[in-house]
């Protein structure tokens, strides 16, 4: 249905009105169309939805038209009960309305169709319906990390999904599904490391003492071919002080700051050649009171079998920071560990005590090599902003500057 260019008069007031009493309109005209209370338009729209009791099939898109000459569609909004907004696209001429993304399964929506007569009169129509279940079809299923707890700001959110999803159409619904607010606010976005795990993280480290909030609404969402999105528990969790350990390994040093003020300095040793401490930054990942330590565990050609004290663990690996009693004469003078960073007794219980997981530490001038960003623990925060971005899939192809973290990566300090 095509209609002829309207030509409308339009209305204005020669004085201006500063405030204006219950009931009055800005011209004092009530007979205008616009100012009439909207007309139900019921005979002037229909839609492919399901009758009475039965339910919509969510694999099929929604169309509302327009019915007979007199009307047009000027908008619709259609929401599911969770309030999530069904995206669609009006025609040019008003004729017809219809969905472009993949309705909800097990979903009620509301859809509000606004219409125009010939005469410019408003039009109004709620619609309602139900879609089906997705039956059979696989449900994918989104668990997030880490527990809820208290954390240091270098802490990402991982996302770990029950099946593989693959294609940037697929990746992009699932990415605009996963919602991660945090007060304060900050810019941060996912990146997928593969077709089952993402992470999160801010473009700079998280704020000290912000709250985190992490939820999903890929529930009944069609991610692909027989695959739709299930419900997820919800992931709240907040960080404390910005806790950074910056060993030199040249200088065999490290320093602590908190909230970057020096809060101690200690002596260490760090990875012997051939074992040389990777440089970089890395997050504590957990932390145990005592851990036996072999050769055998790291493949190392000396045969040594040790219990260790106070170890903070940074690497899958097994980098830790720990008590090394038996290198006292070393630390501060000579690297002698097999990539470990090792200090005194009293030093490493102080650090121990100190330190949480998801705080920082990061080693520079090693002759070890750097690390890596995925697959040996967490060293998100390797990778540039901008290469960061690009592992989004509603990002990658957005432009970026550059990261106050980027420049600040090689020093010492921030």
């Amino acid at each position: 249905m095509s209609h002829s260019p309207r030509i409308r008069t339009v209305l204005s007031c020669t004085t201006l009105v500063v405030a204006l009493g219950a009931g009055a309109t800005a011209c004092g005209s009530d007979s205008h169309p616009l100012s009439a209370k909207p007309y139900d338009a019921a005979g002037h729209v229909a839609f492919n939805g399901p009758v009475g009791s039965k339910k919509a099939d969510p694999d099929k898109p929604l169309e509302v038209t327009a019915q007979g000459d007199d009307a047009r569609i000027t908008d619709v909004t259609a929401t599911d009960a969770m309030g999530r907004y069904l995206a669609g696209e009006l025609s040019a001429d008003g004729s017809r309305w219809h969905s472009t993304a993949p309705l909800a399964a097990g979903a009620h929506y509301t859809v509000r169709v606004s219409t125009e007569d010939d005469d410019g009169a408003p039009g109004r129509k709620v619609l309602t319906f139900d879609t089906g279940a997705p039956g059979k079809k696989k449900r994918l299923k989104v668990t997030f990390g880490p527990e809820a707890g208290k954390y240091g700001v270098g802490q990402p959110v991982i996302a770990s999904l029950s099946a593989p999803v693959k294609g940037k159409d697929a990746r992009a619904t699932v990415e605009r599904s996963l919602k991660v607010r945090s007060v304060p606010a900050v810019e941060g976005a996912w990146h997928w490391v593969d077709s089952e795990t993402l992470h999160y993280r801010p473009k700079e480290y998280w704020p000290t003492h912000a709250t985190v909030n992490v939820s999903s609404n890929l529930g009944g969402i069609k991610v692909g071919d027989r695959l739709w999105g299930a419900e997820a528990k919800p992931l709240k969790f907040t960080t404390g002080d910005r806790i950074e350990a910056v060993t030199d390994a040249s200088s065999h040093w490290m320093t602590v700051y908190r909230n970057g003020e020096e809060i101690n300095s200690i002596p260490v040793t760090t990875g012997k050649p051939g074992y040389s401490t990777r440089n970089g930054v890395k997050v504590v990942l957990g932390k145990e009171y005592s851990v036996r330590m072999t050769s055998a565990s790291i493949g190392a050609s000396d045969f040594y079998d040790k219990q260790v004290y106070y170890a903070t663990r940074v690497t899958d690996s097994g980098e830790y920071v720990h008590a090394a009693p038996w290198s006292v004469g070393s630390q501060g003078y000579a690297n002698t560990s097999h990539g470990c960073i090792g200090m005194n007794t009293g030093n490493a219980a102080w650090f121990y005590e100190t330190v949480r997981q998801g705080d920082l530490v990061r080693v520079i001038n090693s002759a070890g090599e750097d690390m890596p960003t995925f697959g040996n623990g967490l060293g998100d925060w390797n990778m540039s902003w901008k290469t960061w971005r690009k592992g989004s899939a509603l990002l990658s192809g957005a432009e970026e500057g550059p990261s106050a973290l980027d420049a600040a990566r090689l020093r010492p300090h921030v």
